[in-house]
């Protein structure tokens, strides 16, 4: 499995949420490599980095507690939310 099949899970499946909804990393680890615990568990570090790579990107940001957070600095739990225009963050 590519690194592009993990960010696709990751954007396909914040498409089937409501704006502003999110998703765990395991959601897109499950996505690609099934619902087994032993063949998605590995995936998870392949997840959070599919979804740093779309931090860079601008397409979406990660979470913990609510609040946004660098991917390089994230430890613990994360979730990941979709960036729509009406929530694209401010210049600073």
């Amino acid at each position: 499995m590519t690194d592009d099949a993990m960010e696709t899970a990751i954007l396909e499946l914040l498409e089937t949420r409501r704006p502003g909804a999110t998703i765990c990393p395991s959601d897109a680890a499950r996505r690609v490599a099934g619902d087994d615990p032993e063949a998605w568990r590995p995936r998870m570090d392949d997840a959070r980095a599919a979804a740093a790579r779309l931090v860079g990107r601008g397409e979406v940001v990660i979470t913990q507690r609510g609040d946004p957070v660098d991917p390089e600095l994230a430890r613990g739990p994360i979730r990941i939310r979709r960036i729509h225009e009406e929530q694209a963050p401010e210049d600073e």
